[in-house]
């Protein structure tokens, strides 16, 4: 029986793991930091080796001395088979995150007036996101036309009324003010999604995966 009952803890830290590399593709919701005990003593740091530019690590995929908004621009627009297995970037609502597969990160600075959130409108498939990836995260409905309303939550005021064509990875992306709430409407073929958003604080959410087209 005790032989069995470990075999049953492998088998289910093993599913675990399994899903925690299935969900890594996209960035969960931020976790809260753990108290730090006042009687443990910090370890001293360690030298670090000086890390790379942010023109250094992009240079090498043909995106050198671009800012936050024209590297998320161009790799919004590049087919998914064609973005770099090997580069990461993570939007976070103050800062994209650049990385390489060496590990070396930067940060770029995201525009001081301008929210980037990207949606994932669905029918039957979605998976869970929070922050944004722009080289791994991929929706159902790629490439398809959708029509986008986004009115300010408090006044009504129409802030964008398009018509619109998912990117390859089948997200939708849309550059909003900064510091508001806002109403969005996604409709394609009589089926309809409406979600409101939030551009007012530093943890708000730059990836939207819950709006089910019905």
């Amino acid at each position: 029986m005790l032989h069995t009952r470990t075999q049953a803890r492998i088998r289910v830290a093993a599913a675990s793991a399994a899903l925690a590399l299935l969900l890594a593709a996209c960035t969960a919701a931020p976790a809260q930091e753990a108290p730090v005990s006042e009687s443990s003593s910090p370890e001293a740091p360690s030298p670090e080796a000086p890390q790379p530019s942010a023109d250094e690590i992009l240079g090498a995929y043909g995106l050198a001395g671009l800012d936050a908004r024209e590297v998320i621009d161009t790799l919004d627009a590049t087919a998914l088979a064609e973005r770099e297995s090997e580069l990461f970037a993570s939007i976070r609502p103050d800062e994209l995150l650049i990385s390489d597969a060496s590990g070396a990160e930067v940060a770029l600075p995201m525009p001081e007036d301008e929210f980037y959130v990207s949606i994932a409108p669905y029918v039957d498939t979605t998976h869970e996101c929070y922050f944004h990836s722009l080289t791994t995260c991929a929706g159902e409905m790629r490439s398809e036309a959708v029509d986008v309303l986004v009115t300010d939550a408090a006044s009504g005021e129409v802030l964008l009324e398009q018509s619109m064509v998912t990117f390859d990875n089948g997200f939708v992306g849309l550059w909003l003010p900064r510091g508001t709430e806002v109403d969005l409407t996604i409709t394609r073929d009589g089926l309809t999604a409406t979600e409101r958003l939030s551009t007012d604080d530093g943890e708000d959410a730059t990836c939207v995966t819950t709006m089910q087209l019905a």
